[in-house]
């Protein structure tokens, strides 16, 4: 598959899933609070690197793809490297929000399966404590069937668009890094693709 149907096949995933968060965030009521940037700062998120091909996509269009790798491997910080602080207690946001990675989209508003096989709506602390009522709730409504996005089913859509970048799990600036090297190494014998011709 061409590395530019691979891009699109995961921000059409994306698509997907932003359609199915919406609508579950309307009906829970329950949503991250305003410049939160908890989550992001725990320093051992994993990801692939196939869902952080649309970013690294980007980047390289950008003209940026080098560089950025460059000051990857220099960072020694272990939070994500796309989250930007605003101060020292994990508030900030995601400096490439449109192209975060299936992780950053699925936490808090999609859910796991516990041993017994029952799904747990995985969010955070903040929400479990701060809207108790609300999370009890809805994690009622789950367990009588109420449809909620599930992490392994979207990651299973994801290595079904590339089995070995999909599969390989590491950590966050880890596939940030791998992200950017599968897409240098596709260019470097090929063409830079015309972006008007592209729809990414």
């Amino acid at each position: 598959m061409a590395l530019t149907l691979k891009v699109r096949s995961v921000e059409n995933l994306f698509d997907q899933l932003e359609k199915e968060s919406a609508q579950f965030q309307q009906i829970s009521g329950l949503g991250c609070v305003s410049g939160c940037g908890k989550c992001c700062t725990y320093p051992n998120i994993e990801a692939s690197p196939l869902e952080f091909f649309p970013w690294a996509f980007h980047m390289f269009l950008l003209g940026k793809a080098e560089e950025t790798l460059h000051a990857l491997n220099q960072t020694k910080s272990t939070n994500c490297y796309l989250f930007k602080p605003l101060s020292s207690v994990d508030q900030g946001h995601c400096s490439s929000y449109d192209h975060r990675g299936l992780i950053c989209r699925l936490f808090g508003f999609a859910a796991n399966r516990d041993k017994y096989g029952s799904l747990r709506l995985a969010t955070c602390k903040i929400i479990k404590e701060g809207r108790a009522d609300e999370y009890r709730s809805i994690s009622e409504a789950i367990a009588k069937g109420l449809y909620v996005p599930v992490f392994t089913d979207y990651y299973m859509q994801l290595k079904q668009i590339d089995f070995q970048l999909g599969n390989k799990i590491v950590p966050i600036n880890k596939a940030l890094k791998m992200a950017l090297e599968e897409i240098l190494q596709y260019y470097a014998y090929r063409p830079v693709p015309d972006t008007d011709k592209l729809c990414i």
